[in-house]
């Protein structure tokens, strides 16, 4: 990756909730909402280059999720879902698919995770399995709020990059 598309992934990254939260604030349905924002961050990833550096990248991409929030609320208006057994058994197919390509991320995450120190492997479960806020974990380790975000978005981005090249590695 180029210095430019880490910056965009980090503004990205960054902007995560606030593109759930304009989803989910027009189409309240957990499960639509996350794949409204899966499909959002596809077309962000696409169109990347129409991105103009300095100016709201959260304002940015919030119109475009609102367009896929629209879009979809219309297919849902005029789509009556009746499959054919034929169309059936290949969404059945698609699935699957899918699923495999989800276990190869599930491998290589598992895997990534056991590259990490016992530190940041430690941080990071008290961060996500329990009520672990980051200003609880920066008092408990005595470092200021912002030194811990850091330290997390550093695993996390060291995570990406890790399960990014070993699904890369299995299925060039």
């Amino acid at each position: 990756m180029d210095r430019a598309s880490d910056e965009f992934m980090l503004l990205l990254t960054k902007a995560q909730s606030s593109i759930y939260a304009c989803i989910f604030s027009l189409h309240p349905d957990p499960v639509a909402a996350s794949d409204l924002l899966q499909e959002t961050n596809l077309t962000l990833c696409r169109k990347a280059e129409d991105f103009e550096k300095g100016t709201n990248f959260t304002a940015w991409a919030t119109r475009i999720a609102r367009y896929h929030v629209l879009n979809y609320r219309r297919r849902l208006k005029r789509e009556q879902v009746i499959f054919e057994p034929d169309l059936f058994e290949e969404l059945c197919v698609v699935q699957e698919q899918r699923s495999d390509e989800l276990d190869r991320y599930l491998d290589a995450l598992r895997d990534c995770l056991q590259r990490l120190t016992p530190a940041h492997r430690q941080l990071l479960q008290e961060r996500y399995t329990s009520d672990g806020s980051v200003s609880a974990l920066a008092f408990q380790q005595g470092k200021t709020v912002s030194a811990i975000s850091q330290l997390l978005y550093r695993i996390r981005q060291s995570l990406m990059d890790c399960i990014y090249r070993k699904v890369q590695e299995a299925h060039p």
